[in-house]
């Protein structure tokens, strides 16, 4: 009987969870559209996880919305994350306190674009939807150069491309990750 101590396996979690990140305007929700069109179970996190809270403590707050208080219930994220009745479940979206709960995951997707790219799509925004001010665009910039708002050594995928080429990606590297850290008991 093989121990189940071994690297890369962690008992009482989902089978295998992966975060999408990257700045507004890379294709998140895209990206979760299309991983939900293919079959696979996409969360996406701005619609279903998110509210405004302090990124720190998590407590709601009353104030006008925020993009640093843009956080996620993190005792939804570690539900969905103990659920093992799917191989994959990929969380979609950005969020200010995602260190509270980075390390629950097998693997992080970083999008990336181009600074063209990025304000050519920000460009087709709706007026009511994020980026589509110019503040909130402006700290978009400011975040894709600095890369402050997403997390570091992410597995980076070029966004640019075609969206079922960027699907196609971060499915063959999930399915990857999954072959190199399969349960050595099953």
């Amino acid at each position: 009987m093989t121990s189940r101590h071994m690297v890369g396996y962690r008992p009482g979690v989902g089978v295998r969870n992966f975060l999408i990140e990257g700045v507004s305007g890379t294709g998140k929700t895209s990206v979760c559209k299309e991983l939900r069109r293919r079959g696979h179970h996409a969360i996406n996190g701005d619609t279903d996880l998110a509210y405004q809270g302090d990124p720190e403590t998590g407590e709601p707050t009353d104030d006008v919305p925020s993009h640093w208080h843009h956080v996620w219930h993190v005792d939804r994220v570690r539900a969905l994350v103990a659920d093992e009745s799917e191989r994959f479940t990929f969380f979609c979206g950005g969020s200010r306190n995602f260190a509270n709960f980075l390390d629950l995951f097998d693997g992080v997707f970083v999008l990336e674009i181009d600074l063209d790219t990025l304000n050519r799509r920000l460009d087709q925004r709706p007026e009511d939807e994020f980026g589509a001010r110019q503040s909130e665009r402006d700290l978009i910039v400011r975040l894709h150069r600095t890369k402050e708002d997403t997390p570091e050594n992410g597995i980076l995928v070029d966004a640019t491309a075609p969206l079922d080429i960027v699907v196609d990606e971060i499915v063959r590297r999930a399915k990857a990750i999954d072959g190199n850290n399969a349960d050595p008991a099953h």
